[in-house]
């Protein structure tokens, strides 16, 4: 007896340019959540933005994920 098996591959092409979005989106994302000590949220809220460290506090352990120490 003969068995013939016959195997298919389907490759999706995902665009340069969704790509560059995502890394981009990612970039600045690191970015954010990396150097926010108040700094970003400044430009909008003054100097209460270094005391209340929204953003800092909002993404408190995906810093330690990351990697970055925060205190």
């Amino acid at each position: 007896m003969s068995y013939s098996l016959q195997s298919t591959k389907f490759f999706r092409i995902i665009p340069k340019s969704v790509l560059a979005v995502l890394s981009s989106v990612f970039g600045i994302g690191l970015f954010t959540v990396g150097f926010d000590q108040g700094h970003i949220l400044s430009l909008v809220y003054g100097e209460s933005a270094f005391v209340n460290q929204f953003l800092h506090e909002l993404t408190h352990d995906m810093r330690h994920a990351a990697g970055f120490p925060c205190h």
